[in-house]
């Protein structure tokens, strides 16, 4: 056990993570020149595409040093902040962590959030300075933000170019010297711990796993505990490019497990694995539960394809634990899911893997949050509502709440006026401001979690640069004069796109909401009229004009009653079409409605 390392990587989105993975995985020998490829673990096309990793990543490497043989076990992870819950497990299960800064971009926002996590698990750090090779790298300036940041010495700081190779011998060299050898005992009861888990249609789910103390061996009677279900070890193996069966793995080893598990909820993230006949005592703690940030409605396109959406969410939530959902229905919509998720980008890489692995199509509703409402007939009973329809009628509401948090912003000193302006737009109040160092501060607002649902990370990034990390815990309950803005076509509320907002912000976004569906539904061979309404007050009125069809075009010179006769036949067709005319509603205009401000 004194010759394996487990480490993973923490750094910013963009900082150079993925390629250093490569380089690391191309020195070592653990893949050959004809399996090298950029993004090698980065196994998803949507990673490709974005240029993001989105899931973390398990692989073994072998490494010879002074004439021993090392193991090291590298969990590569996500660098954008909606998958800091990624992160997190990833985190639990190493003993150190390699952070990556960019020597161009210096020290990031999500850097920051991850290294605390980070320090937090007591992990040991080694700072790696990537990028030197750039002409626009500032290596001293950075190598010493970090040495401020960790207060350890200018020379403990690798510089490093993932692309060149600069470096990477001394990084292996920092992982076998610097970080401390797994704790633990073989001869005690099994305890690994859950740290990911993925669907394979045809063995069922694959645990990836930890083992803390004792060891798991092919065919052993094994139970889950947070489960507490049992079943056979059928496959146990490690991690390298391809799985790799083993008899057994020993405490400190990264792993797979094979059971033949066909149902997804019956892996939980973060749960202890255990022997069946002598169970350990200890259960591994140290996992948050997920906190999500964004609520928003997901319906099949077709209602019969309901059951088939159910399944897959629950193969995805497998694979992405920070997936929430419960079933919800709509008037509009039929059947579908109430979905909680860690953010927007997450919101668009669900749907996304939805429509690439389960060739699921679905409609993705107007994000929010939930509320607490009571009426004048009942002023203590508590009615939750989830979802705009769920509000009782306005003449019998006797106060809504909603929810608040304090949210904790870190940005750099020159930003600190358009954060904060940002931040009281949005119905904050500033409760402290707290200068770290000269160039860093800490800003603490109260602000109602409905306003930061919409737009507000994609704008804090915009005002301060990328320079700015967020972290936020919910403070309760507060009474909030809030309305609900109905939608109309045609004359008919779209309940799928009903939205709670503010009293001082209803009118503003009611209008927003109009102009961008005008410009997003197509023109049919009648007038449409949208509208923005609260209650049966119409706050707001756009009309998407009809297609003319040239219908006098058949009429040469003439008298004019001749061509009038024509327009009135028309006109009366118009009206007639309007009154049984359907409005196909495209799914970007559910999406538009939250980025009003573009």
């Amino acid at each position: 056990m004194k010759n394996i390392r487990n480490f993973c990587i923490i750094a910013h989105i963009d900082h150079g993570k993925s390629t250093l993975a490569d380089r690391l995985l191309g020195y070592t020998g653990t893949v050959t020149e004809r399996e090298e490829q950029a993004q090698l673990l980065d196994s998803m096309d949507l990673e490709r595409e974005r240029g993001i990793t989105i899931k973390s990543h398990a692989i073994q490497m072998e490494y010879m040093y002074e004439g021993e043989n090392y193991i090291l076990n590298l969990i590569d992870t996500p660098g954008h902040v909606d998958f800091s819950y990624e992160v997190s497990r990833s985190i639990a299960a190493c003993e150190g962590a390699l952070l990556i800064v960019d020597a161009a971009q210096s020290i990031q926002a999500q850097t920051i959030s991850n290294l605390y996590l980070a320090l937090d698990c007591d992990l040991e750090i080694i700072p790696v300075l990537n990028k030197v090779d750039l002409p626009s790298a500032n290596p001293e300036e950075v190598t010493d933000d970090i040495v401020d940041l960790l207060g350890c010495d200018a020379e403990e700081v690798i510089p490093a170019s993932a692309k060149t190779g600069i470096g990477i011998k001394e990084i292996l060299t920092a992982i076998i010297e610097r970080i401390p050898a797994p704790s633990g005992n073989v001869d005690e009861p099994l305890q690994a711990l859950i740290f990911d888990s993925v669907y394979n249609p045809f063995r069922g789910v694959e645990t990836y796993f930890r083992v803390m103390n004792g060891e798991i061996k092919k065919g052993q009677h094994i139970k889950f505990i947070a489960t507490d279900k049992s079943y056979f070890a059928d496959e146990v193996g490690t991690l390298k490019l391809k799985q790799e069966p083993k008899s057994s793995v020993k405490a400190g080893d990264v792993g797979y497990l094979i059971t033949g598990i066909k149902e997804a909820k019956e892996v939980k993230v973060g749960d202890t694995i255990t022997d069946f006949k002598n169970p350990t005592q200890n259960i591994i703690e140290g996992f948050e539960d997920v906190k999500p940030m964004v609520f928003a409605g997901i319906y099949p396109v077709d209602t019969e394809d309901y059951e088939e959406l159910r399944s897959s969410m629950e193969k995805l939530q497998l694979n992405d634990a920070s997936l929430v959902f419960l079933p919800e229905s709509s008037a509009a919509l039929g059947f579908g899911f109430r979905c909680g998720f860690l953010g927007m980008l997450h919101l668009e890489i669900i749907q996304e893997r939805l429509e690439r692995e389960f060739d699921m199509t679905v409609i993705t509703t107007v994000p929010n949050v939930s509320y607490q409402a009571y009426t004048n007939k009942n002023p203590d009973t508590v009615i939750l509502v989830n979802n705009p329809t769920d509000l009782p009628d306005p003449s019998r509401l006797n106060r809504m709440e909603e929810p608040y948090i304090k949210a904790t912003i870190i940005t750099k000193a020159d930003f600190v006026g358009s954060v904060m302006s940002l931040c009281i737009d949005k119905r904050g109040m500033l409760t402290h401001q707290t200068y770290l160092t000269t160039e860093r501060v800490e800003l603490t607002f109260d602000m109602p979690l409905a306003e930061i649902v919409f737009d507000f990370y994609d704008r804090l990034k915009t005002v301060s640069k990328g320079y700015a990390s967020f972290d936020y815990s919910p403070i309760g309950l507060r009474e909030s004069k809030l309305v609900k803005v109905d939608v109309l076509l045609n004359g008919s509320i779209v309940d799928a796109l009903s939205a709670l907002l503010h009293q001082d912000n209803a009118y503003d976004i009611g209008k927003k909401m109009c102009e961008k569906l005008r410009q997003l539904i197509p023109r049919q061979q009648f007038d449409i009229p949208i509208q923005a309404a609260i209650g049966a007050k119409i706050i707001s009125r756009e009309t998407v004009k009809a297609l003319r069809k040239d219908v006098t075009a058949k009429c040469y010179g003439g008298d004019i009653s001749r061509k009038r006769k024509l327009l009135e036949k028309q006109k009366k067709g118009k009206k007639r079409m309007r009154q049984v005319g359907n409005v196909e509603i495209p799914q970007e205009a559910f999406m538009a409605v939250l980025k009003l401000n573009d």
